[in-house]
């Protein structure tokens, strides 16, 4: 346990900072509340699950090492999170949206995560790091898949909980209006890093 630590707190810190995901986990949980935020709590966590085993097995350093296809990750990436963006700038509050009537869904949350450049560099920065606490890449994978999986998913269900905690405190259209536009901007926030 002692030698798992420090990858369970590299994967602690990296799930609960704020970032896309948890933005939209945030606005998810005030619109929809956390059972209905449930599939995109779900799709964001298995697809960081993935990624990260994917990552451990070696396939995350061929986008890491390919310009053309890391840069084609990022455009698209970038394009969907600027698109959820402005959907959450033009919904109103919660019980009178016309902008986003349904949540987010497991296998648009799925897609979101996969075209997230950030996702990929962290995962394959933790297979690179921690790879000794292995034998086999597929030992690795499932140590790293089942590590961020979890943790993603324990982290969202915390954003998504304090959503449904701001939205009680979102008693006017105005209030929904700032809240929807503090989202989208952070939405927006979160694609710069990966251009840095």
């Amino acid at each position: 346990m002692p030698t798992l630590l420090p990858l369970f707190l590299f994967v602690a810190a990296s799930t609960l900072s704020p970032g896309g995901a948890t933005s939209l986990a945030t606005a998810s949980g005030a619109r929809f509340g956390l059972s209905r935020s449930l599939p995109l709590i779900l799709g964001i966590a298995t697809s960081l699950a993935c990624i990260a085993a994917i990552a451990a097995i070696g396939l995350g350093n061929l986008i890491a090492e390919a310009p053309t296809l890391e840069w084609a990750v990022k455009v698209a990436g970038s394009a969907y999170l600027l698109w959820l963006a402005w959907r959450i700038a033009r919904s109103g509050a919660a019980s009178h949206s016309t902008a986003q009537s349904e949540p987010l869904g497991f296998a648009n949350a799925m897609a979101l995560l996969l075209l997230n450049p950030k996702s990929w560099a962290m995962t394959v920065s933790a297979a690179a790091t921690f790879s000794p606490l292995a034998t086999h890449p597929a030992g690795l994978a499932a140590l790293l898949g089942l590590s961020f999986g979890i943790a993603a998913w324990l982290s969202l269900t915390l954003w998504c909980g304090l959503g449904v905690l701001l939205a009680r405190r979102l008693r006017t259209p105005r209030h929904w209006q700032r809240f929807n536009l503090a989202m989208a901007a952070l939405l927006v926030l979160s694609i710069v890093p990966t251009w840095s």
